[in-house]
């Protein structure tokens, strides 16, 4: 894993927090039972692991496909 991937996740983590917090506080869950939506700090903590894991697969597959664009314009 090189620096650039860790720097997608962290971004992907923030978004993900701000998500999750956000979830909590405009929709949430008023009567308690929810697991994930009923406190806020385990709501931003699922968005952070959701985030981290969206932007790291987003950079797996945007990095291959600048890696076949590469090797296409080799070929010609």
């Amino acid at each position: 894993m090189n620096k650039r991937h860790i720097v997608y996740i962290a971004i992907g983590a923030l978004v993900g927090a701000a998500g999750g917090y956000a979830y909590w506080m405009f929709i949430g869950c008023e009567s308690g039972t929810c697991p994930i939506t009923s406190k806020p700090l385990n709501s931003t903590l699922y968005g952070v692991l959701m985030g981290g894991l969206l932007f790291s697969s987003l950079f797996d597959l945007f990095n291959k496909k600048n890696k076949s664009n590469t090797n296409n314009e080799i070929e010609q």
